[in-house]
């Protein structure tokens, strides 16, 4: 490709967090060797920052990813925003004096402003990586209160930009074919629909793969959980936070553990296992039957390959026409069937297309538990060929890589 091109990347989440570590550290990495040169710039939780800084930087390092990280500020609410954005900008700006950026890659929409303002001062194309419609989500998920006179306006200030995001950059990049067909039926939305390409969350196939684990640590990971090798494992893989419907999961596994007396539900997440134990006591799931545990990155396929199923019901909203569960990739990748709740993002078309799991229509679960008491029976092989041909991280880098020297070959050096 010749020369190295210099590629700013910006993110308000951190590469300390675990997207950042699954769903932009590995595509960088793989676009490095194509003859891009990135500068991350990003946005750490202090005690993740603290706890896992200085392995990233080794991680980044060795790709020739220059790193520059920031603090989050997390409060107070929206005046914390505000100022991240400011820090964000000045610091770009003082980077491309230094590095003379070719493209500004914008993770979402604090970003993508940004990367928008770089377009104006230096004439800085830019690709608005949506990750999903955010300004809808705060709302769907109740962080915007839209009674709220400065939600509203801060809801409707994005609302706008989001369009001029859209016609003004370079490329833009949907996670699910869903999200995409709904863009182009937008009011005021001025492209063409080869202007979007859809990646979804891709997963680094070479770290998910079940034969890269030997039985032996299967068998040990068995003992210290105390799991029968016989039980049914409904698996849940990550953090509950805003969108993923706890009680309805609780509440599908007491339902099953009924017809199947020997089922386990285990949860691989950081979050907090009192919260968690408390809410199953109210859907009648004992300690017995629920299994917690936290799990690092590479880590975590052993753990998904413990499970028969892995579970994940999400709120369904209007934004979430836009997701892509990074989990549901990975659970493919190892070969595992997933069940999930219908009208999220690509998720009940993917299922479908690769016969890689169930969908429910919540709140109705009779289907599913009559399917799995039946001893319905998936092809662990196929479902891998799946997520190979679906959610391959090579195939996502390969996109990207098509994006960026589209972008760097259509703009000529002396615009920079």
């Amino acid at each position: 490709m010749g020369e190295s091109k210099n590629v700013l990347y910006l993110s308000y989440d951190g590469m300390t967090d675990p997207l950042g570590q699954s769903q932009v550290i590995p595509y960088l990495s793989g676009l490095s060797k194509s003859g891009f040169s990135f500068t991350i710039l990003s946005f750490e939780k202090k005690y993740r920052y603290k706890k896992n800084g200085s392995n990233i930087k080794t991680i980044l390092d060795a790709a020739g990813i220059y790193w520059h990280p920031l603090i989050y500020t997390k409060s107070p609410p929206v005046l914390s925003t505000l100022y991240d954005y400011l820090r964000m900008i000045r610091t770009a700006i003082n980077l491309h004096r230094k590095l003379n950026y070719k493209l500004v890659h914008c993770r979402s929409y604090i970003p993508a402003l940004v990367g928008m303002a770089l377009n104006r001062k230096y004439k800085l194309p830019f690709i608005f990586d949506m990750r999903g419609f955010w300004a809808d989500e705060r709302v769907d998920g109740g962080l915007w209160n839209l009674n709220n006179p400065v939600f509203k306006s801060i809801y409707l200030f994005f609302k706008k930009k989001e369009l001029v995001f859209i016609n003004r950059s370079a490329a833009i990049v949907s996670l699910t074919e869903a999200g995409k067909k709904d863009i182009l039926a937008w009011k005021g939305v001025k492209i063409k629909a080869d202007k979007i390409s859809v990646i979804p969350c891709c997963v680094d196939t070479k770290l998910f793969d079940r034969d890269k684990i030997r039985p032996d640590e299967v068998q040990r990971m068995r003992q210290m959980i105390n799991v029968d090798p016989e039980a049914l494992v409904i698996g849940y893989l990550g953090s509950i936070g805003t969108w993923y419907l706890l009680d309805e999961m609780l509440q599908f596994f007491s339902l099953l553990k009924r017809s199947i007396p020997a089922t386990k539900f285990l949860m691989v997440t950081h979050d907090d296992a009192g919260y968690i134990t408390e809410k199953a006591r109210l859907h009648q799931v004992g300690t017995d039957d629920l299994i917690i545990i936290s799990a690092e990155r590479q880590e975590v396929p052993l753990m998904i390959s413990l499970f028969s199923y892995g579970l994940f019901f999400i709120k369904s909203s209007y934004s979430k026409t836009a997701s892509s569960p990074t989990k549901q990739g990975e659970l493919m990748a190892m070969g595992v069937p997933a069940i999930c709740n219908d009208g999220i993002g690509d998720s009940s078309s993917v299922v479908e297309r690769y016969r890689s799991g169930l969908v429910v229509n919540l709140p109705n679960f009779d289907s599913c538990i009559q399917q799995l008491v039946s001893g319905i029976r998936f092809n662990e092989k196929d479902i891998r060929k799946g997520a190979l041909d679906y959610f391959s991280l090579d195939k996502g880098v390969n996109e990207y890589r098509e994006i960026y020297v589209r972008i760097t070959n259509s703009f000529p050096d002396d615009i920079y």
